[in-house]
């Protein structure tokens, strides 16, 4: 109920608004679990893609956008709910992997599509980064749900960092034909299983989405980034504070040859008198 008002109230003015594109939207199964593993490229991901489907699809996203006190925490939590986003503990023994385990199975055992972004977070730059292995296959090898790769295509573009102002553009989402892992069914231990599972999937969503593939998890990036930027930060401030000592130096030095003229003058004036 919640989820159709809500899918009406925001994914209808999307639609009106951005007008996305969409190719392969017949890969979607008109019932029965499947699970959609997209590219991550903006928050609006998990908007876009609902707003375009006629089945309903739950992502996970932390626990804390609904445990938040107060009015706002309230209306945060109602928002996520009324979207399908599904909270996940990540105060287990093992994280936000077994708890996104947990939760899409119990997703796909009710018979509806589970959506996940197997990067594990967003792009930092556009670029499609490894799939974690853990969650997607482990749920994909639990369940037998088919995997269906989806690739958002530039919704980055739309609101990028630091912008407020969304910019009115079409995005677009290209579906691919399901996959079937059938051949790894109980084999959910075995992690070079789950990574060749993984890599098939993240394979796929690279021909869609045409994005550069890098072979590194997309949080080691972002680490990269943020200590690179630190760093450019840093090198600034020292040559800023070298240039602001320089300056000092060089005017002491300029009042040092002022009071030496003077005084020199002064002992000139004095010999000629």
């Amino acid at each position: 109920m919640l989820y159709g008002t809500m899918k009406v109230a925001i994914g209808g003015p999307l639609k009106v608004a951005f007008r996305p594109w969409v190719d392969g939207l017949e890969n979607i199964p008109a019932e029965g679990p499947a699970i959609l593993a997209s590219n991550h490229l903006s928050f609006s991901d998990s908007f876009f893609l609902p707003a375009v489907l006629d089945r309903k699809v739950t992502f996970i996203a932390k626990a804390e956008y609904f445990t938040t006190p107060g009015v706002k925490g309230r209306l945060t939590a109602a928002f996520f709910k009324g979207v399908g986003q599904l909270p996940v503990d990540r105060s287990g023994a093992r994280g936000a992997g077994e708890a996104a385990v947990k939760s899409g199975i119990e997703v796909l055992e009710r018979g509806e599509l589970f959506g996940i972004y197997p990067e594990g977070t967003r792009s930092p730059d556009g670029r499609l980064y490894r799939g974690k292995p853990g969650g997607l296959a482990r749920v994909a090898l639990a369940t037998g749900a088919p995997v269906i790769p989806v690739a958002m295509i530039d919704t980055e573009k739309i609101q990028p960092p630091g912008k407020v102002m969304p910019k009115l553009m079409r995005p677009g989402i290209r579906i691919g034909e399901p996959l079937d892992f059938s051949r790894y069914q109980g084999m959910e231990h075995d992690r070079f299983v789950l990574r060749a599972l993984t890599d098939e999937v993240m394979y796929e969503i690279m021909k869609l989405s045409g994005q550069e593939y890098v072979d590194m998890y997309a949080t080691a990036a972002k680490r990269q980034i943020a200590d690179a930027a630190k760093a450019e930060r840093e090198a600034e401030k020292a040559a800023k504070a070298a240039l602001v000592q320089a300056a000092k130096e060089q005017a002491a030095a300029d009042q040092a040859a002022v009071d030496q003229a003077a005084k020199d003058q002064a002992e000139k004036e004095k010999t000629e008198s």
